[in-house]
């Protein structure tokens, strides 16, 4: 850690021991006790960062420095940039990239964050849902009072801001998202004679168009759309109005999905759900193979295909727009997911974390994602203009990149990694055909209850 411990602050770090080693054998402290402790650590914070404060009046002309926790920054350049260009504009502070393995990342920005220390000052949130827990924990400073100051706008966002607010308090801002397009091949549409999907299409008409562009038979077979296997492929078309979401008491709102998906699947216009879970089949390889002529997927598949194809995976013209909507949705709403970024509730230097944090969720910190083939959370005209400026990208598909509203496809909320868990065993159920659809949306309302209850 970069912050020296003072002589007081240790004697308090050692007072706060010593009164916790006696307390120990009894889960019932005495509240004068709690209260010593509570007012020791609270000392402790006080000295660490008014130490910090004289080191940075005292160093004349020295940086302020400033830590930021990210993941892989070897393979992902944005973040270096983001820094970089945070730096330009702010030469008095130094900010140093805290690094880790991305499948170690929780795990590790979780210890750091329990001892109390003020590094991360700036935390990248890897997986939106661990916010909730850091807020509980008391480890994320209220940016409520910042935005406010500064005059924000959260409706740069398309409504994900308000989606991370936790208690009417916004701890989090969006720093980049992924949300669902709709995918086609081009060639096929073509040799077909049918027009390309339209970027204002309800999910009834795109049933009708797959329906039309299914074709052949066995090893030959085209199919008209895929649905992959996650619980997703149905779950979030009925979220994408933003009224439901999957913590409701009530699931209902998904039957008429579920009908549309296995309709499509007996129909033979999608492959078979037991099919691909049995084979392990990625819908990567259905698509570069030809094996189907859309498939509605994130905006990470992007870059997949521009790769590929530039390695010789495949040689087909493909495209990309709007994911259908329901009916009475207004098209260019979708359903997705948010990085979000936080400062550090114990940061000694809040007030550069809160202009870092304000700096790389704006339209100038959007736009040097962009530049990095990165999807930000402010979707501008020139945002759009930008993303869709990315090498082979298809010149007909920037209206797949201008949205209208954007719904979390799992809310945040504590209880959602145990809800989502059981729904989506019911849901391999409903799509082997194993249960029938109310049955297994009963089955749902009753254990996603239970799993909200422990």
């Amino acid at each position: 850690m970069r912050f020296r411990k003072i002589t007081a602050l240790l004697m308090a770090a050692a007072m706060t021991v010593s009164l916790a080693a006696c307390g120990s054998g009894s889960s019932n402290a005495p509240a004068e006790t709690a209260a010593g402790e509570t007012k020791t650590q609270e000392a402790a914070d006080t000295g660490a960062k008014e130490e910090k404060e004289q080191e940075n009046t005292e160093a004349s002309g020295e940086k302020v420095k400033m830590t930021v926790s990210v993941w892989d920054n070897a393979s992902s350049p944005q973040f270096q940039a983001m820094a970089d260009a945070f730096m330009e504009k702010h030469p008095e502070v130094e900010v140093e990239l805290i690094d880790t393995q991305a499948d170690e990342y929780d795990n590790k920005l979780t210890v750091m964050l329990a001892g109390g220390d003020s590094d991360p000052d700036v935390i990248m949130v890897k997986n939106a849902e661990t916010q909730v827990t850091m807020k509980d924990k008391n480890q994320l400073l209220d940016l409520t009072d910042y935005i406010a100051r500064d005059g924000v706008d959260l409706s740069l966002y398309n409504g994900a801001a308000e989606q991370l607010q936790m208690d009417g308090k916004q701890y989090t801002l969006p720093f980049r998202q992924d949300w669902y397009m709709l995918f086609y091949n081009k060639d096929l549409f073509d040799a077909a004679g049918v027009g390309y999907p339209s970027d204002d299409m309800t999910w009834d008409e795109y049933e009708a168009l797959a329906k039309q562009m299914t074709s052949g038979e066995g090893s030959e077979k085209v199919y008209g759309t895929h649905n992959h296997t996650w619980m997703a492929m149905v779950s979030n078309w009925a979220v994408q109005d933003g009224e439901n979401t999957l913590m409701n008491e009530d699931y209902s709102f998904l039957k008429p999905y579920y009908e549309q998906a296995l309709r499509m699947q007996d129909e033979g216009v999608v492959q078979s759900y037991a099919n691909l879970k049995t084979g392990s089949i990625h819908y990567i390889s259905v698509f570069e193979q030809q094996q189907c002529a859309m498939v509605p997927m994130g905006s990470w598949f992007i870059a997949t295909l521009i790769q590929d194809k530039k390695d010789g995976k495949f040689d087909f013209n493909w495209g990309v727009t709007k994911i259908p909507h329901p009916e009475g949705v207004q098209a260019g709403a979708t359903v997705g997911a948010v990085t979000p970024i936080a400062i550090n509730a114990k940061t000694d230097v809040p007030d550069q974390a809160w202009e870092f944090v304000k700096f790389v969720t704006s339209e100038e910190g959007a736009g040097i994602l962009a530049d990095n083939s990165v999807f930000p959370a402010i979707t501008t005209e020139t945002i759009v203009e930008k993303l869709s400026s990315i090498g082979d990208f298809p010149e007909d598909g920037k209206t797949a990149l201008e949205i209208t509203s954007f719904a979390f496809d799992r809310p945040l909320d504590a209880k959602m990694a145990a809800v989502r868990k059981v729904i989506e065993e019911e849901h391999d159920l409903i799509m082997i055909g194993e249960e029938d659809i109310d049955t297994g949306i009963a089955n749902m309302n009753e254990r996603a209850a239970e799993a909200r209850a422990e």
